[in-house]
């Protein structure tokens, strides 16, 4: 740097040639003639100094600084100005211009959105009774058909229920059998008792004309009845007219002893169809013993042995049926050209090179919030609209076998709304 700074100063000053031709040109010069002095001018005011001009340089440095036009010429253009390069350049633009134009067109033919997975009805399998698990028939993930033996749980108490009902059954049954045998009874001994009392009406109304004889007979003649025979006939009247009310009375209380007998059997045979309620129960929880599969599907979760205790209302294990579906959250303003029917491409996340095609099959009435545990109150506060999104059902029309979906997959569902 001292070394730059000092061959600076040294060309500074030496005298360059423009210098050494100006002094040699004064020296040649004569000297001006000596005027006299004249009358002193009005001060002028001072004008700014002005800033020094560089000195000037030779002519070797000038040419070196200003190129000539032949230079200029055979100086390279830059890379950016050759003809060739502004053709490709516009041409590039045009192309993208294009390609924008053909990809907005083919975009608008469809709507998409990955906030999307698979959904099914999952089937919670629980147990209806208390008891012991004495066996496990699926493994977790295995696959099973409607109807399928899955666990089985200790019957010997639902078989000593069942058994001390349908005992209570048996002996109902026979008391219902003596009620209809005392009904018979009874009906026997009210037909008989309704003959004796009308035989002892009979006799009373006899004995009651035989004295109304003897006391015309008195009227119109005293000595034609002796007063004994009038007196006999009078007892003996009283005597079948007391006779006929006592069976009359008896008919009553047979009547009443048959009513109480059809009571009874009434009650026997309500009795019989209680426990034969009561049968039917115990069959049902000797049948809870045995869990069945309720729908064809994988296992998933499960959590029941052998030897555990569980009560009714107890998980055990879950299914995930056969039958799955897309429910994908499309923005409410992706809806305008959406309508049930319309194809679907469906890519999965699991399996990329799947391809899955559907149909939307319905659009939910209502965006997702509408239906949260604490729903949204605009009318209070400040209010920022936010794009809601709203449920789609999307059916699958088939569902690949090798491809492992489930519900919770996330999936990415383009519909062809156009």
């Amino acid at each position: 740097m001292d070394r730059d700074t000092s061959q600076l100063e040294d060309e500074r000053e030496l005298p360059t040639r423009e210098e050494e031709r100006t002094r040699a040109a004064n020296l040649e010069r004569p000297e001006p003639e000596r005027r006299e002095p004249r009358e002193p001018r009005p001060p002028v005011r001072a004008k700014k100094p002005r800033k020094p001009k560089p000195h000037p340089r030779s002519d070797g440095e000038s040419r070196q600084q200003q190129p000539s036009k032949e230079d200029e010429a055979s100086k390279p253009r830059a890379f950016f100005r050759r003809p060739i390069v502004l053709i490709i350049g516009a041409a590039i633009v045009l192309l993208a211009i294009l390609g924008g134009i053909v990809w907005w067109l083919h975009a608008r033919k469809y709507e998409d959105t990955d906030d999307a997975f698979i959904d099914t009805h999952i089937v919670r399998v629980a147990s209806q009774i208390a008891g012991q698990v004495v066996a496990v028939h699926v493994e977790d993930n295995q696959n099973v058909q409607a109807g399928q033996l899955l666990v089985e749980i200790d019957p010997a108490d639902a078989r000593s229920r069942l058994a001390q009902i349908m005992a209570q059954e048996a002996q109902a049954e026979t008391q219902m059998g003596q009620a209809r045998a005392q009904i018979g009874t009874a009906e026997a001994n009210y037909q008989q008792a309704i003959s004796t009392a009308a035989g002892a009406r009979a006799q009373a109304e006899n004995a009651a004309r035989e004295v109304a004889r003897y006391r015309e007979l008195l009227n119109i003649n005293a000595r034609a009845a002796a007063q004994s025979q009038v007196d006999q006939a009078e007892t003996q009247a009283r005597n079948t007219e007391a006779q006929a009310q006592a069976a009359a009375k008896q008919v009553q209380a047979i009547a009443a002893q048959r009513t109480a007998a059809e009571a009874q059997l009434k009650g026997a045979q309500a009795q019989i169809e209680a426990l034969k309620a009561q049968v039917s129960q115990a069959q049902i929880s000797l049948g809870y013993t045995r869990i069945l599969a309720p729908v064809a599907g994988h296992i998933a979760q499960r959590t029941v042995a052998i030897g555990t205790y569980v009560s009714p209302g107890q998980q055990m294990m879950a299914i995930v049926p056969l039958q799955i579906w897309v429910t994908a959250n499309f923005k409410e303003t992706q809806l305008a050209y959406m309508r049930p029917g319309q194809s679907v491409a469906v890519q999965v996340d699991a399996c990329p090179n799947a391809k899955i095609q559907g149909h939307v099959d319905s659009i939910q009435r209502g965006a997702g919030q509408a239906f949260a545990l604490l729903p949204p109150e605009n009318a209070t506060g400040n209010f920022v609209k936010v794009v809601q999104r709203v449920p789609v059902k999307i059916v699958l029309d088939a569902v690949p076998s090798d491809c492992p979906l489930g519900p919770g997959m996330s999936v990415e569902p383009t519909v062809t709304v156009r």
